[in-house]
């Protein structure tokens, strides 16, 4: 951003004037900040976190069950991965709309580099698997028992469970004129078959397509009676493997090969619908059936066999991935509930609930009092679903606003809303459908409002709203105050116990006037109208991050700046960045996943540290710390250092001013930046380093100083 241009962005955005950036000299050489070369991919900065996520399945700091779940992580990460990012990619050279980023590369170049990574990563997630996990899982008298290793007794149990529960169930498909090949559901479990013989028909197809039932287990205990001890396991694959003879009588089975295909999963839809609801449920249907984008199949597949698989999918070698094991890894996460061995997961633990909410019967109370940030999981969710439920119940609360980004359409937090409304409080939800992968639940849910007598509105069709509010309004001694609830993350109690992420509760004036202004943007219409304290985009957030970031750099060597995303891809933002370091401002930025920046490159980026932290807990928060030159601004966000979040999504960074919970939030970021065994720090090749402690010093892992920082346990 040019000073000029900063300073009409100031006049524009009103109240929120922040000085105009100094401008910053080039020292030495001028360095071209659009050149190529000062930026990662996105896609393959995608797979490296992907991949840092996989090596935790070796980390034997983490139990050995949780590490195991490391391992599958990786692949439902990987299934996404290929479902959006490959998809889209694929879509761009299908219709001629190729589009280069930052770092110059073409789609056509970015998937073959896609492909070599991903097949280095996969290869080595099945050695881990099948060298590493299983081995000590074998130790721990767990055992994946292999067809070749059943006894009389459980063979004759899985003969039972296959005739009882598979057999009524299974659909086998023989392919001949009559019966073209299926049409197979996104990442389900198939097999090819190859057949000798006639059927009763006198057919010969030699071919046949057998889809295992979506509605059973992958993976089935065998009964103690049946084994000589400890856990015992065996996959739904190996048990149709064993008996695909059942389902071709009469015919000799040559081969069963499992085989799983990965299809474009992204949905699209016009910016100018009538009913988004009905346009999204007809997406839903589709997504099930995208473009092919990945095959993977059993390595023992015969070499015909995959290339007649390839030609039918429209893919090529490039789109293989032959493994050795399940094809389907993701559904192994259910061994932590068939085995019941505590020693080898995560101890658990209860979060904490500050004294100032423990000591209050009323949630207002303990708000009007002072601010309340809470840092989940460590700290509980509990609090902001017992404001809401309290709201509902008070009869001097009059209304209630909430956006819904991933919730869940049983939680806590809609019974309350729906209590609410049936009480007759006036109840708005602004439900953004278009959560990816979460569109059916948003669906229901917003069904289960609307018969509650809640007010739902759908948000601005062309801009998610992941902005977390609620605003409650309660009547107060003759007048109306607000009662505001700003998030990091969702309002989802599951993901609170799994995602980190900070919830602030406030009353301050300013705030609960600027979040009002902010659901009358999303529920009604107009001109964007003028915040006092928030940074809200598409209209303010990016300029006022960028101004920041300016004014950092204008302090020269004494500027500080800390920033805590999961994912930086914003090349202005970027820009910004480079400019404070090359000015000598500290930077450190916090990413948990895909970065664009290249960090440490002399005369472009030598001031800045990017690490990233990966550990039993997905790292979600998003923080800007600012030193201001010793008068710190910070700020958490509900958005990244994303074009999306910034330019296309409602969001909003909201202020942190009480003095002590800003030093709170200072303190849990130079808790991250003191981790030497969980942090990762992104090199200027763009490779990733794990920090390791040194031979004289103690291990410090960020998650485990903050559970026991807030919860006493470790």
């Amino acid at each position: 951003m040019t000073t000029e241009t900063a300073k009409t962005q100031a006049v524009v955005d009103g109240d929120q004037s922040i000085p105009a950036p100094v401008e910053v000299p080039p020292t030495g050489e001028e360095i071209n900040l659009d050149a190529s070369e000062n930026y990662f991919n996105r896609e393959l900065s995608l797979l490296q976190f992907n991949y840092r996520v996989l090596k935790q399945a070796l980390d034997t700091t983490h139990p050995l069950i949780n590490r195991l779940i490391f391992c599958c992580i990786f692949s439902s990460n990987m299934d996404e991965f290929f479902e959006i990012r490959v998809a889209g990619l694929r879509q761009q050279m299908k219709y001629g709309r190729e589009t280069i980023g930052a770092d110059g590369m073409m789609p056509e170049q970015a998937l073959g580099e896609i492909s070599r990574v991903a097949h280095e990563y996969i290869h080595e997630q099945y050695d881990i698997l099948n060298n590493v996990l299983i081995p000590e899982m074998e130790r721990e008298n767990i055992h994946f028992v292999r067809r070749r290793e059943w006894t009389p007794e459980q063979a004759e149990w899985v003969r039972n469970y296959f005739e009882e529960e598979i057999l009524p169930v299974v659909s086998p498909i023989g392919l001949d004129p009559s019966h073209p090949f299926p049409r197979l559901v996104n990442k389900s479990l198939n097999f090819i078959v190859e057949l000798d013989g006639k059927d009763a028909f006198g057919r010969e197809t030699g071919m046949a397509i057998v889809p295992a039932p979506r509605s059973l287990p992958r993976l089935v205990r065998l009964p103690d009676e049946v084994c000589d001890g400890g856990d015992n396991l065996v996959f739904l694959s190996s048990m149709i493997h064993a008996h695909a003879d059942e389902l071709f009588p009469g015919m000799e089975v040559k081969g069963c090969y499992q085989f799983r295909l990965t299809r474009n999963a992204d949905l699209e839809l016009e910016d100018d619908l009538e009913d988004l609801a009905s346009a999204l449920r007809g997406e839903l249907l589709s997504r099930r059936f995208g473009d092919g984008v990945r095959l993977e199949v059993a390595d023992n597949c015969p070499q015909e066999l995959v290339q007649f698989l390839l030609t039918e999918f429209g893919l090529t070698e490039r789109d293989l991935y032959q493994v050795h094991g399940p094809v389907n890894l993701t559904r192994l996460m259910a061994v932590g509930g068939l085995v019941d061995r505590p020693d080898l997961t995560y101890s658990g633990f209860s979060p904490s609930i500050p004294r100032q909410i423990r000591s209050k019967e009323s949630m207002f109370d303990a708000i009007r009092k002072r601010p309340i940030l809470l840092l989940h999981p460590y700290q509980n969710f509990s609090p902001v679903v017992d404001l809401l439920r309290q709201a509902a119940k008070d009869p001097q609360v009059l209304a209630i606003r909430q956006t819904l980004y991933r919730t869940g359409a049983d939680s806590e937090i809609v019974e309350a809303l729906a209590d609410a409304a049936r009480r007759g409080k006036e109840v708005t939800a602004v439900i953004e459908l278009r959560a990816r992968f979460s569109e059916a639940e948003n669906l229901e849910l917003a069904s289960r409002l609307q018969e509650a007598g809640v007010i739902v509105v759908y948000g601005v069709v062309g801009y998610k709203t992941h902005a977390k509010m609620i605003l409650i309004v309660r009547r107060e001694e003759g007048r109306l105050r607000r009662y505001v609830h700003l998030g990091t993350g969702n309002y989802h109690a599951a993901n609170a116990r799994l995602y980190t992420d900070y919830s602030f509760l406030t009353c301050d004036e300013s705030i609960g006037d600027d979040v009002n202004k902010l659901f009358q943007q999303l529920t009604g219409m107009g001109k964007a109208l003028k915040i006092k304290k928030l940074f809200h985009s598409p209209f303010t957030l990016h300029s006022r991050l960028l101004s920041l970031i300016d004014r950092e750099a204008g302090f020269g060597e004494k500027g500080r700046i800390i920033l805590k995303f999961n994912g930086l891809t914003e090349i202005q933002l970027i820009k910004a960045l480079y400019r404070a370091s090359q000015a000598g401002a500290k930077i450190d930025l916090i990413i948990r996943g895909i970065c664009c920046l290249r960090p440490e490159v002399p005369g472009l980026s030598d001031n800045i540290r990017v690490r990233s932290i990966i550990g039993r807990f997905l790292e979600h928060t998003r923080v800007y710390y600012f030193g201001n030159n010793g008068r710190p601004e910070v700020y958490c966000s509900s958005a990244d250092g994303m074009e999306r979040n910034l330019l296309s999504r409602v969001e909003t960074a909201f202020p942190i001013e009480d003095p002590a919970l800003v030093a709170r939030l200072r303190e849990d970021l130079d808790t991250y930046l003191a981790d030497n065994c969980q942090s990762w720090m992104l090199q200027p090749d763009g490779s990733y380093i794990q920090n390791q402690p040194a031979e004289d010093e103690e291990r410090f892992a960020s998650q485990l100083v903050l559970l026991e920082r807030l919860t006493g346990k470790t």
